[in-house]
């Protein structure tokens, strides 16, 4: 049986890792987009360590860091979003084939 949290972090990762690819060759922006790098990646790595959990404890220790980690990578895309680094409809694409609407995403759109 398919976990679909785990697809799809590991899906929101890839493409995570492409648009930190682009800034970084195409606008020639590093600090925000290593930023939004680690902790877009990282999210899949929780619920990944949490399915070898040794504890319920242990399990929503790590699901609540990767929620954590969703909220930091939401924030450093408003950010990208509020500096232009990311056009709105980037910006857009990006939050809805994510699943996250654009109320909760601090309203820059």
């Amino acid at each position: 049986m398919e976990n679909v949290i785990l697809t799809q972090s590991f899906s929101f990762a890839v493409r995570i890792v492409k648009l930190c690819t682009s800034l970084a060759n195409d606008k020639k922006e590093f600090v925000l987009s290593r930023q939004l790098m680690k902790c877009g990646t990282s999210i899949g790595a929780n619920v990944r360590e949490a399915q070898q959990a040794q504890s319920k404890k242990d399990f929503l220790s790590k699901i609540s860091i990767a929620l954590k980690e969703a909220d930091e990578t939401l924030y450093w895309l408003d950010l990208l979003n509020a500096t232009d680094f990311l056009t709105k409809e980037q910006y857009v694409s990006f939050l809805s084939r994510s699943g996250i609407s654009q109320t909760s995403a601090g309203g820059y759109c």
